[in-house]
């Protein structure tokens, strides 16, 4: 079954998404399932990955009610406040919902992304990796160094990277991106979303072939068992489409993969990872 392993909802009049701004007018409005059925039907997606997009509990609280309307997920990546001592707490109380598959780690937003080597972070972390709880980490491509230090620090947390790391696709930057996010494939028990990647290019002039050399970077050092493809629709939206984001991933692709490395890629992976 194919599965697209990156994916957002949200209703803007909810008033917690702070970065979807009025003057952003492609995003700035509802995304609900019957928005992305007509997409996932054209490409034979069966089943999605949805994933938070705002740092609240709220949020994750109306993402698992979207589910529970909605057989086309297959389960809801939340958020949950490792600042606060109750992090258990919070976790118990999502984990309970049958869809519910773990958090994402938002060091993207952080105005010093070092705070995650802080002690309370890392004993979160630790928790969470002995629990063997999938978690997505969300960075930029400078942030990598920080990352690194974390899984030095945290080698057996069982993470997937979101959009490749963010590298410089825009201006066609490759170093240090190429060898740290190597550093971070070491880590076995690390998968990457081959996914926000359009968005990471020039948003009206990108070509197919601006995002080849990165895809076959992620390919080579994660291995066909540990990569899976995630629209990131609608933030796509920006500078492309559904249609667009598959052509992307399609185009870069090795022209002899086989059905079964496909499958991994659009499914398998994914199901595998979240425990679905």
């Amino acid at each position: 079954m194919r599965i697209d392993a990156h994916q957002h909802y949200w209703k803007i009049n909810r008033g917690d998404y702070g970065w979807i701004t009025p003057d952003i007018t492609t995003l700035y409005k509802d995304f609900l399932p019957d928005d992305l059925a007509p997409h996932l039907h054209e490409h034979q997606i069966k089943q999605t990955i949805l994933v938070q997009a705002a740092p609240t509990i709220e949020e994750t609280e109306f993402l698992l009610g979207v589910s529970n309307e909605s057989e086309s997920v297959a389960g809801v990546v939340g958020w949950i406040d490792l600042e606060k001592p109750d992090y258990q707490v919070q976790f118990s109380k999502f984990e309970k919902h049958p869809k519910f598959l773990g958090f994402r780690l938002m060091i993207q937003d952080m105005p010093d992304e070092t705070v995650v080597l802080k002690k309370s972070y890392l004993d979160a972390l630790r928790y969470f990796a002995e629990k063997d709880i999938p978690v997505d980490l969300l960075f930029v491509h400078h942030q990598l160094p920080t990352v690194i230090q974390l899984l030095e620090t945290v080698p057996n947390l069982r993470a997937v990277v979101n959009h490749i790391g963010k590298p410089n696709i825009v201006q066609q930057v490759f170093e240090p991106w190429k060898n740290e996010i190597s550093q971070i494939a070491k880590y076995k028990n690390i998968y990457c979303k081959l996914s926000g990647m359009i968005t990471e290019a020039d948003h009206n002039q990108w070509q197919l072939d601006d995002f080849t050399v990165y895809i076959h970077h992620i390919i080579s050092e994660f291995g066909m068992d540990r990569i899976m493809f995630g629209s990131d629709w609608p933030v796509c939206l920006l500078a492309g489409s559904y249609d667009d984001v598959v052509h992307i991933l399609n185009h870069a692709l090795p022209k002899d993969m086989s059905e079964s490395d496909l499958n991994k890629l659009f499914g398998e992976n994914a199901r595998r990872f979240y425990k679905l």
